[in-house]
């Protein structure tokens, strides 16, 4: 289970009813963290999570509404006496920025470990899951994430029989360990069936529409899309300052079949979004207008 909330929706500016855009998520005891615009830690106050568990923290570009409630997070963990290292992914650049901020947060119980994107897509492993960047098309460098969690096949009893390995090593094997005993090696392999559907999440903001984006959202169980501007007349605005429309997000959920898209990062002059929805969903029904604070719980399909 992946454990998602949407603590803020806005861009640009942190308004009274609604935080700037960040995202977290937990999975198996641990939390990452999209973005950390101001008062993100006030976000995440509401939303009754804890700071403790985030071990990490990426960036999808360093412009101030999602990079400037760094510094005081950062205190905060480091006045919960927190010891383990913290990773921080981004785009180049990443720890002369931090660094910089960090002026006004010196120095930490903790260490930071710099993950420095370059590439136009790139891959890391970390606590059971899978972060795939990859770079999207704002006026600065900027990038989307998409988190996936694999899932093994069943264990097929009749071929541990058949094979005769032994029954203290089978949950090993479940788990994905190989096994090395008494002249024999067991890989999960020989127990496991075909990998089932496991789970995707895609978040992208600041950006005009890419293949790159339908690409990484392809089937995502959700797609958390910026829609700066719900009004058609914004397009032109849009293409200017390279972001988007909520017409457009909805165009790229449809592409990349997603199963739901929740649409964020507001203009700080939209103030309903929820009155542009029905167009919005005549293109791909199964979009949402996000909302400070809204979560949900992605579980693995039943078999």
């Amino acid at each position: 289970m992946l454990d998602v909330c949407l603590l803020g929706s806005g861009g640009m500016m942190p308004l009274p009813y609604r935080w700037l855009t960040a995202l977290m998520a937990r999975y198996n005891g641990s939390s990452i963290l999209i973005d950390c615009g101001e008062g993100t830690q006030i976000a995440i106050k509401e939303k009754g999570w804890s700071f403790k568990p985030i071990d990490v923290i990426c960036f999808t570009h360093f412009h101030g509404d999602h990079i400037s409630g760094l510094p005081g997070l950062l205190l905060t963990m480091g006045n919960a006496e927190r010891t383990e290292p913290l990773t921080l992914i981004g785009p180049r650049g990443l720890e002369r920025v931090v660094n910089s901020l960090r002026v006004i947060a010196p120095e930490l119980p903790f260490p930071i470990q710099f993950r420095e994107l370059a590439g136009p897509e790139e891959t890391i492993q970390q606590n059971g899951y899978r972060i795939r960047a990859f770079r999207v098309n704002h006026n600065v460098v900027c990038y989307g994430y998409t988190l996936e969690i694999d899932r093994a096949g069943k264990f097929q009893l009749e071929r541990a029989l058949e094979q005769q390995i032994p029954k203290q090593y089978w949950s090993r094997l479940q788990k994905g360990e190989s096994i090395e005993a008494e002249g024999k090696i067991y890989t999960p392999e020989m127990v496991l069936g075909a990998p089932r559907k496991g789970i995707k999440l895609t978040y992208c903001t600041d950006t005009r529409p890419t293949p790159a984006i339908v690409e990484h959202a392809k089937d995502s169980d959700l797609f958390i899309c910026e829609g700066m501007y719900g009004e058609k007349e914004k397009e032109a605005k849009a293409r200017e300052n390279k972001h988007m429309t909520f017409y457009e997000a909805a165009r790229l959920a449809k592409e990349a079949q997603v199963k739901e898209l929740w649409l964020t990062h507001y203009s700080p002059s939209l103030n309903h979004p929820e009155e542009f929805m029905e167009e919005v969903r005549s293109i791909f029904p199964r979009a949402v207008a996000g909302k400070d604070r809204k979560s949900v719980e992605l579980v693995f399909e039943e078999d």
